[in-house]
């Protein structure tokens, strides 16, 4: 069965009913919104050990570590293995301002994300967050505290995912997803980049088979309205699913998608649109694969926490917990805090605040 556009919405009533086998559809959408926070959490981390490395080292991690089960015994030099980033960090305080105001509230994710930074928890945040996380403490209003245009980093899609989930009117999430953006970007592409983001996490639990023609035609449609070229690059990714990592790699970058490639990044930079290009290029590769979607977001080098992150959450949300390396996810903390079954908890009570509504 082919994937059917905006075929996801659902009433509060239906988020009762039973699944096939007895499962609620509220059950079902804890399972993956855990999935989707785990499988985000994972690949930010195993991301993380090669972040800003060029593809040589990338592909070396991922070959010779990732590819060869031994996963865990490389780390970043100033964490063990199993801490996660910002990616994840905000992601979490996403849901958290979900779950604490009992829906969306701009403010409230504001405030969690202000008392993250004040607090000097952040790992590794780009400079438009920080920026922007500044702005907040020293009580600019969630309004106005975005980094203006034309920074475009990816901060704002990163932590977008669970937004796919929580919010099942795609409507309603392309709202969401623009404003919670603007709290710290405020270029139109930021905005496109994590609708893109939520909207392919959405497509990705729905049943049956994923027709890659379709699914981003659905996305190019939803991320049309905040910026048209991020819509015709997504179009633009079909015919990269049947080239190698490396052979899609070049045609990315032939194609002027990432000029900060050119300035100073190896691999693929932060910049949201390659980064999100490249996210949704390895999960339609593999999209019954957590893995090989992970090690193909990896292997190209550059800003690689950040694609796994989005490549993790978009394939966590498919697959389930259960898909995920159960030796690797025990291991997930970020300093030893909010390890997996914190995540876990988070994720099933704000399923069943999504089946209130």
């Amino acid at each position: 069965m082919p994937l059917l556009r905006r075929a996801n919405s659902r009433t509060s009533e239906g988020l009762q009913a039973l699944w096939p086998g007895g499962t609620t559809v509220t059950e079902l959408r804890g399972d993956q919104l855990a999935g989707s926070l785990l499988g985000q959490a994972l690949g930010d981390a195993l991301g993380f050990v090669v972040e800003s490395q060029p593809p040589e080292i990338a592909r070396v991690y991922v070959q010779g570590w990732l590819r060869a089960r031994r996963a865990g015994e490389w780390s970043h030099p100033e964490f063990p293995f199993g801490q996660y980033t910002d990616d994840t960090q905000l992601a979490r305080e996403l849901v958290s301002s979900f779950r604490d105001a009992g829906g969306w509230d701009p403010a409230v994710f504001s405030a969690r994300l202000a008392q993250l930074f004040q607090e000097q928890r952040d790992v590794g945040a780009g400079e438009g967050t920080r920026s922007a996380a500044g702005r907040l403490i020293h009580g600019s209003s969630w309004k106005d505290s975005g980094t203006a245009a034309p920074y475009a980093g990816n901060g704002a899609a990163m932590r977008a995912g669970p937004l796919g989930l929580l919010l099942p009117d795609p409507l309603t999430m392309s709202r969401v997803a623009r404003e919670q953006a603007s709290i710290t970007h405020r270029d139109p592409r930021c905005g496109a980049g994590a609708i893109a983001i939520a909207r392919a996490v959405a497509l990705a639990v729905q049943r049956g088979p994923i027709s890659s023609h379709e699914f981003l035609e659905d996305v190019a449609d939803s991320a049309d309205g905040p910026d048209s070229s991020f819509a015709e690059a997504v179009r633009g990714i079909g015919p990269w699913l049947a080239l190698s990592p490396a052979d899609a790699a070049r045609q990315l970058h032939r194609s002027g998608l990432d000029p900060r490639h050119v300035e100073r990044w190896q691999g693929i930079s932060a910049f949201v649109i390659p980064s999100v290009v490249w996210t949704l290029y390895s999960f339609l590769r593999s999209p019954e694969d957590y893995w090989e979607t992970i090690c193909t977001a990896i292997e190209v080098g550059g800003d690689t926490d950040s694609m796994a992150a989005m490549a993790g959450a978009i394939s966590g949300a498919r697959l389930g917990p259960a898909a995920l390396p159960e030796d690797l996810v025990g291991r997930l903390n970020d300093r030893g805090e909010w390890g997996p079954a914190a995540l876990t908890e988070l994720a099933r009570s704000c399923a069943a605040i999504v089946a209130s509504h």
